[in-house]
């Protein structure tokens, strides 16, 4: 028996996909606990449906993603912090600030979990940090750090 999945079931598929089953599998099992609904020409057309939507989503949010990736190329975030002697700063720089410090100067929100630091920032001057912004798209922004007068 074909019925398309409403979540995902170990051991047959992922949501949304249309799966073969045993007739008993799917009339005791899947279809009483909503996981599932059989194939008709209806659901299934549904099914490609929504499954066109998703894709058309996907490529507005990545189509979306490149282009902030292009406008962060002429970005340079300029930050202030205090600091001690020899140039070290009190704490460090974090992704959260430099993510306000893009929403603020740029109008560019790139949330801070976006923000990839190899290592903290704990010094004065300009330093490059990844933006993973999903789709294997993977932009670069600039950051200044300057001493807070």
């Amino acid at each position: 028996m074909k019925v398309i999945l409403q979540q995902d079931v170990k051991g047959q598929g992922k949501k949304g996909q249309m799966v073969e089953v045993s007739e008993g599998y799917a009339r005791n099992f899947l279809l009483p606990r909503k996981m599932a609904i059989a194939a008709t020409a209806d659901a299934i057309n549904t099914m490609n449906l929504k499954e066109k939507a998703r894709k058309a989503e996907e490529a507005r949010q990545k189509a979306e993603a490149e282009a902030t990736v292009e406008k962060l190329k002429s970005c340079m975030v300029k930050l202030t912090a205090k600091a001690g002697s020899g140039g070290r700063l009190f704490g460090a720089v974090t992704t959260k600030e430099i993510s306000e410090g893009l929403k603020t100067q740029f109008d560019i929100d790139i949330p801070k979990q976006k923000l990839v630091l190899d290592e903290p920032i704990k010094a004065f001057g300009s330093y490059q940090v990844k933006a993973k912004l999903g789709f294997e798209v993977v932009g670069t922004v600039y950051v200044s750090v300057f001493e807070e007068k």
